[in-house]
């Protein structure tokens, strides 16, 4: 259930085109709706401006497509993240609507697209080619949350010239998401550049000693430049929403 749709509920009513009995038929499932093996969360979109977002890992093709059907029936935009390519396809077969990132490994049905909402620019760097998947995690949840993106990739430590090219771009943003794995020292590079929230994101790119992104996330958390904010790794949705409610600081819901 949207702010929008509550809105245009309660119009009715005073306009005298609903019932207050109807009414309340449509906004009972407020705050939540128990499926049995889920709870959705309608009300989250009215709460913080972000409706609920499914995590697909972990549930099978009928449980996705289940929450699916309840969330697009409530009127909100549905999101899937983590899915994997064969989970998608059986889920596309009970959601024909459903389109599919692989790039990011996301699903969506946009009833809605979501207007641009914020202070400015959201980017998101990448330091390499292998941490794209997850860049695009962050690029595309920024994107159906409602912020203009910008991506820049591909410009890690290993040719500092690569970042340096492009800090002219990068310094207009408002909010900076940047992704690495191996020994994560982006973010810290980054940091020191520009005067702007800078959300880092390790990623379980690397050889063994990374150790799955450990390595990037102490090398992150431990960043000598300060007001580095630290996801958990490869949560590319995490740093999106982190970034968001960072662009939307002074702005009023309805955009004043």
């Amino acid at each position: 259930m949207t702010e929008k749709r509550i809105r245009q509920i309660l119009d009715g009513v005073a306009a005298g085109r609903m019932t207050p009995g109807a009414a309340f038929k449509r906004i009972r499932e407020l705050p939540f709706e128990d499926l049995g093996f889920a709870k959705l969360d309608n009300h989250r979109s009215v709460r913080r401006g972000i409706p609920e977002v499914v995590f697909g890992e972990g549930k099978n093709a009928d449980q996705l497509a289940a929450i699916g059907r309840r969330v697009l029936a409530s009127g909100t935009n549905l999101i899937i993240t983590r899915l994997a390519a064969d989970k998608a396809r059986l889920v596309k077969r009970k959601l024909r609507a459903l389109v599919y990132r692989p790039d990011a490994r996301i699903a969506m049905v946009v009833k809605e697209r979501a207007k641009p909402f914020g202070q400015g620019v959201v980017m998101v760097l990448s330091a390499g080619t292998s941490d794209i998947p997850v860049a695009e995690e962050a690029a595309l949840c920024a994107e159906l949350f409602g912020n203009r993106v910008a991506r820049v990739y591909d410009v890690g430590v290993a040719g500092i010239h690569r970042l340096t090219a492009n800090l002219e771009v990068i310094r207009e943003a408002s909010v900076l998401i940047v992704v690495a794995g191996m020994e994560g020292a982006l973010p810290s590079v980054v940091a020191g550049l520009v005067d702007k929230p800078v959300i880092a994101v390790p990623t379980s790119v690397g050889y063994g000693a990374s150790m799955g992104g450990l390595a990037a996330l102490l090398g992150m958390l431990n960043s000598c430049a300060s007001g580095v904010t630290v996801v958990n790794i490869d949560n590319g949705f995490g740093a999106a929403l982190a970034a968001t409610l960072i662009n939307r600081v002074g702005i009023e819901r309805d955009g004043r």
